[in-house]
């Protein structure tokens, strides 16, 4: 099955990105990306927090994003199989409701001061962004014209940042804010009872948030699921999914098995450059934690910023083009990250979520045209992909701990951007015949 061709300015602006019909509805799928936004980058921000608290390596920290990423992995091709027997409504809610089961966990894990039961937390609750975004994207993909999907994914997924920005402004000042200055040579000095007290008040710093985003997260479950939903082309209720024939069409399409691999290459590229951004800031700069975070929110406000810019610009560039130039500048900011540091380094690294703004939903978008009836099982593969977020900010960590130099462990999210380069510039096809 071929995609379809990506449609020009005046096929676009015939019609509507969202029809006043499914306004409502649009609303609230949007504010799951939100919701999710907010989840992750809150996380990323944890890496920084238990590196103080618990005094651990790049590497140990990184487990945070081996728990949350991989269980997206893990979760996104059952979370296929569960939409197409029920429905895209209830995959949301489905996902919604781990969501809110394992940010409510983080309470007794805070209790036990266990790493581990908060790598358990974040798994139960990653896995339910992961069955969630499986739901989502597809289903914004599919409520209207195919020749506006990419630029409606782009539109919704314009309010993800938007929680990603609240997701650090909360660990800003309520997470990082209340760590103690303390070294991991002064903690080790600390009596053990009085260590254990001070990460206590940490910890339950960090738990704080989490349990307050679940209690938000009922009332929004409770709106969707009492409200009346489209149910968009997500097939008869009890249809079962005939996964072997349709991984054979899915792998038998070059350009969405080569998406695949450029969306595990983009989430490992965006977790690491995020996930280590404060620790890269405290080093070039000389700041703590709560200091650092300053410029992690700028990262993402610009994140944001571009991302509205970049689904206007689809109105006259194709999104392969600016996907393109994109990744080129997303390397050349990743070179002034590695070797060049201090203030230049920091502006780089701030630049460079400008860059991603709009790779993940274009990839999205350009990967999943015309699959059909195999849009939910390859919706799932683009959700799996974000397992790169496990995999290469885990080796990401590795190259900081090993050349002590946190700077040269971007050149991991380079090689990154230099695959999405070549994807969005070889692979992408500028014109294909329509599906049959």
């Amino acid at each position: 099955m071929n995609a379809q061709a990506i449609p020009s300015k005046t096929d676009s602006s015939k019609t509507p990105i969202v029809s006043a019909a499914i306004v409502w509805p649009f609303v609230l799928l949007t504010s799951c990306f939100a919701w999710w936004g907010l989840a992750n980058n809150m996380t990323d921000t944890l890496l920084a927090a238990f590196k103080r608290i618990q005094s651990m390596s790049d590497f140990q920290t990184s487990l945070i994003q081996i728990a949350f990423y991989g269980s997206y992995f893990c979760f996104a091709l059952p979370a296929a199989i569960f939409i197409k027997k029920r429905s895209y409504k209830e995959g949301v809610l489905l996902g919604l409701a781990l969501f809110i089961i394992g940010g409510l966990l983080f309470y007794p894990s805070s209790k036990t001061m266990e790493y581990w039961h908060f790598l358990v937390s974040l798994y139960i609750l990653a896995g339910g962004l992961s069955v969630l975004e499986t739901a989502a994207n597809p289903y914004i993909v599919q409520l209207g014209s195919e020749q506006t999907a990419t630029q409606r994914l782009n539109l919704a997924q314009s309010f993800n940042p938007i929680g990603s920005i609240l997701g650090v402004v909360i660990s800003k000042f309520f997470i990082l804010s209340e760590l103690r200055q303390l070294s991991a040579d002064q903690r080790s000095a600390l009596p053990a009872e009085e260590l254990r007290a001070v990460q206590a008040g940490e910890l339950s710093a960090v738990m704080g948030p989490y349990v307050t985003v679940s209690a938000v997260l009922i009332l929004i479950w409770l709106l969707i699921a009492l409200a009346k939903m489209p149910r968009a082309s997500e097939g008869r209720a009890g249809e079962t999914l005939d996964v072997p024939a349709a991984l054979g069409r899915l792998m038998g399409n070059r350009q969405y098995t080569w998406g695949v691999a450029a969306q595990f290459f983009y989430v490992g590229a965006q977790i690491g450059v995020w996930s280590f951004t404060i620790r890269y800031v405290m080093a070039e700069l000389g700041l703590n934690e709560e200091e650092s975070s300053s410029y992690y929110i700028a990262a993402l406000v610009l994140f944001a910023v571009s991302r509205f810019a970049c689904t206007g610009l689809m109105n006259f560039f194709a999104p392969r083009a600016i996907l393109s130039f994109l990744a080129l500048a997303a390397i050349g900011c990743c070179v002034l990250v590695a070797l060049v540091g201090g203030y230049v380094g920091v502006i780089a690294l701030v630049a460079i979520s400008g860059c991603m703004s709009l790779m993940f939903p274009t990839i999205y978008g350009l990967a999943s045209r015309g699959l059909g009836e195999d849009t939910k099982l390859g919706g799932s593969g683009l959700i799996m992909a974000i397992l790169g977020g496990a995999v290469l900010t885990a080796i990401q960590g590795q190259v900081s701990d090993m050349t002590a130099t946190i700077g040269y462990s971007y050149f991991v999210p380079l090689a990154c951007f230099a695959f999405i380069f070549y994807y969005a510039s070889a692979v992408v096809q500028k014109r294909v015949a329509p599906a049959r």
